[in-house]
């Protein structure tokens, strides 16, 4: 898989670049601005993009804004953001469109295990979601009404599918079957409308995701 990373920390940069080369992903291309992030993104076409948030020039959240715009050209483009924070209106606008490529936002503080980074990356660019359960937290807490009518054991299932899980790893989670793990989610989908002719791989996603904007 080729690789674009974006982050402005020396140290970080070349350490998240040689991680990926070690498990053998090509890196085309590592900088440390937005700028040169759309640029050499342009110039590589790759299958994913690592990027931090704050970058320069103005160290706000120009890196997050880059991924947006990038997905916007193509949304194909996988999304891999990494962060020390939750940048929440940005955020749920790049997690919403995870339905049409592989997205992902973890934090960088609660990365304790280069196997389940390297196990994200190559998820994200496989085309799926993946998303830190403390982020989940945070965006479900923007907007609290449309999840009103869901009780307590389904946001624990709808918080378990944005992270990715399957109903068995949910299950297993959870210590509950198969069964009861659909049923929740069914229930899930029904309380929130969601149509049943969605694209199911992204379904599970936009449960947590479709209110979470404005």
């Amino acid at each position: 898989m080729q690789v674009v990373i974006a982050e402005d920390g020396v140290l970080i940069r070349e350490g998240i670049k040689g991680l990926l080369q070690r498990f053998g992903h090509e890196v085309v291309a590592a900088v440390g601005d937005a700028p040169a992030l759309i640029d050499e993104v342009r110039a590589h076409q790759p299958d994913l993009v690592v990027t931090d948030v704050r970058m320069p020039p103005g160290f706000s959240d120009e890196g997050l804004q880059a991924a947006i715009k990038l997905r916007a050209a193509d949304p194909k483009l996988a999304v891999l953001v990494l962060s020390q924070y939750v940048e929440q209106t940005y955020a749920a606008e790049l997690l919403e469109s995870g339905r049409r490529g592989g997205v992902g936002y973890l934090l960088k503080d609660r990365i304790g295990d280069i196997a389940e980074f390297v196990d994200a990356v190559d998820r994200v660019g496989a085309g799926h979601t993946v998303v830190d359960p403390e982020v989940v937290a945070q965006l479900l807490g923007r907007r609290r009404d449309p999840l009103s009518r869901l009780t307590p054991r389904e946001r624990e299932v709808l918080a378990l599918m944005a992270e990715g899980r399957s109903n068995t790893a949910i299950a297993r989670t959870m210590s509950v079957s198969d069964a009861a793990v659909a049923k929740h989610i069914g229930s899930v989908f029904a309380k929130l409308e969601l149509p049943a002719d969605d694209d199911d791989q992204h379904r599970r996603v936009r449960a947590v995701l479709a209110y979470l904007r404005g």
